[in-house]
């Protein structure tokens, strides 16, 4: 079981501004998601994890080993898919992973033709592996994201904002991979995309400004705050009225009449409904600090 610890870790910037506030977490095996709007200090938290940048203060670790103080032991067994990377032009899947595996210290040329082959079997491109990567679609740019990710058998990969961008069957297929790799090693899912946490994440933090603002299991805070939950359709022109008299946690234009809802303990009449609630209910309700 691999294990990270991060304990009371600041990050402030030069311009003064509180990137990161007193962060504690602890994260075991499987998915794990990190959940935020922009801007809200998922990428801080990120590159301090993995050593691209010094924190202020506090401890990081590793299997038990401090990676703030030895950087070099975590970035042995990190995989990394950024949100965005770039790809060379004309050269194939296969010949880019074996450049990469390279790079990656996999000198073995059989060991690491044998890795490389297994990992386009993994993310179903074995029978692409002699085209261009920069001809892929988006779809499958992203399980070769997880290809090179997985390159050298990584105990934590790290996944930014994965889903951006990708059809409904190529998200499906995503997520059904990267589902099967935290089975056995760390996962942390970065996004902004509620519906990506509730899909895959056993394990979730919704991160504000620098600060963790709820952390644990995305099915128990579902359940905390049903029965929570109202919801009504009303004019649009009528919006700032709502807003005025009750929280609404969000608003969906459907049918051209404006559909809200509103936390509240006891139902607040007024024809309003009791509504099933979600994973993006305790994302909104959390940052608007309703509960």
């Amino acid at each position: 079981m691999n294990s990270l610890k991060i304990k009371n870790i600041t990050k402030t910037y030069a311009n003064n501004v509180k990137a990161l506030r007193n962060i504690s977490l602890e994260i075991e095996n499987g998915m794990f998601g990190l959940l935020g709007p922009n801007g809200a200090g998922k990428s801080t938290l990120m590159k301090t994890i993995v050593g691209l940048q010094q924190p202020d203060n506090g401890s990081i670790f590793f299997n038990d080993e401090n990676i703030v103080e030895n950087q070099t032991f975590i970035k042995k067994q990190l995989g990394y898919l950024p949100q965005d990377f770039g790809v060379y032009h004309n050269i194939s899947a296969y010949d880019l992973l074996n450049h990469l595996a390279i790079l990656k210290g996999l000198n073995d040329k059989p060991t690491r033709k044998e890795q490389i082959l297994a990992l386009l079997e993994k993310t179903n491109l074995l029978e692409q592996k002699n085209k261009a990567v920069s001809s892929y679609s988006g779809g499958m740019r992203q399980r070769f994201g997880v290809a090179q990710a997985l390159l050298g058998n990584p105990k934590i990969i790290i996944v930014d904002e994965p889903t951006a961008g990708l059809d409904p069957v190529e998200r499906n297929r995503f997520n059904n991979l990267l589902s099967e790799i935290g089975q056995n090693i760390i996962v942390i899912l970065s996004t902004h995309l509620v519906e990506d946490v509730r899909n895959l994440c056993t394990q979730m933090t919704i991160i504000n400004n620098g600060e963790l603002l709820l952390t644990g299991n995305p099915e128990q805070f579902v359940a905390q705050i049903n029965g929570k939950v109202w919801k009504k359709h009303i004019d649009k022109n009528k919006l700032l009225e709502y807003e005025n008299e009750y929280n609404i946690i969000s608003t969906q234009l459907q049918g051209g009449k404006l559909s809200i809802k509103v936390f509240a303990n006891e139902n607040p009449m007024n024809g309003f409904t009791q509504a099933e609630a979600d994973l993006e209910d305790v994302y909104f309700t959390t940052l608007q600090k309703l509960q």
